[in-house]
C-alpha cells in the first residue's frame, strides 16, 4: 500500500538538495534527471500494485470515497528552473 501520510524526515533537506539537483540543467536534462529518479525509486519501492497506486495518484486519479479520509492530494511543485522569468 502506498504511504501518503507525510513521512520524509528532513522534507526541507531533501527538497533543497532536489532543486539543487537541477541547478544548471536545462529543460530536457531536468526532464530526464526527473525520469531517471522516478526509475530509481521505483526500483526501490518494488512493488507493482504500490507502484499502480502512485501512478494513479501522480495523474491525478481519483481516490476512492472510502479512502478519502485517509488520502490527501499530492500537489506538484514546478521545480524553480521551469518557471519562466
Amino acid at each position: 500500500m502506498l504511504n501518503t501520510q507525510p513521512n520524509l524526515q528532513a522534507c526541507d533537506d531533501f527538497y533543497e538538495a532536489l532543486i539543487a539537483a537541477h541547478q544548471g540543467l536545462s529543460t530536457p536534462e531536468s526532464h530526464a534527471m526527473n525520469a531517471r529518479l522516478v526509475l530509481l525509486l521505483a526500483n526501490h519501492i518494488g512493488e507493482q500494485a504500490t507502484l499502480q497506486h502512485a501512478l494513479q495518484l501522480a495523474r491525478g486519479a481519483a481516490v476512492p470515497v472510502a479512502d478519502r479520509r485517509t488520502h490527501q492530494a499530492i500537489t506538484p511543485v514546478v521545480p524553480s528552473h521551469a518557471v519562466a522569468a
